[in-house]
């Protein structure tokens, strides 16, 4: 669905060009949480948000949202590996919720083009 997009792909190099805040980070973090907790919740938030806004979608049609997110955390896994469990930092979560945010309208484009337009 839209892990073999182009949109996909762009937004995981923008992750990279970015792999910098998560590098060698000295900044304070920020409460207790870790770096891959603040991706699950972020990433919850706005799929939750996406089924929220489309009512339309069928059970199949939300399962599948979900196991592209299951895909989309599982790359994020594999390339923040040295760092998922730090905490975080405000300039991380800044990011992550960016991040999030573009994740969301990749979605959001998505179902439309792909369930609601037919």
């Amino acid at each position: 669905m839209v892990t073999d997009t182009d949109g996909y792909i762009h937004i995981v190099e923008y992750l990279t060009e970015h792999l910098s805040l998560f590098e060698n980070s000295t900044t304070s973090s920020v409460g207790g949480d870790t770096v891959i907790a603040v991706i699950e919740q972020e990433l919850s938030e706005q799929i939750i948000s996406v089924c929220a806004q489309n009512e339309a979608l069928t059970f199949n049609q939300r399962n599948t949202i979900i196991r592209e997110v299951d895909a989309i955390v599982y790359d994020l896994e594999e390339i923040l590996a040295l760092i998922v469990n730090n905490p975080i930092t405000a300039e991380q979560l800044t990011f992550i919720k960016e991040f999030s945010l573009l994740i969301k309208n990749l979605f959001d484009t998505e179902i439309h083009t792909q369930f609601l337009s037919k």
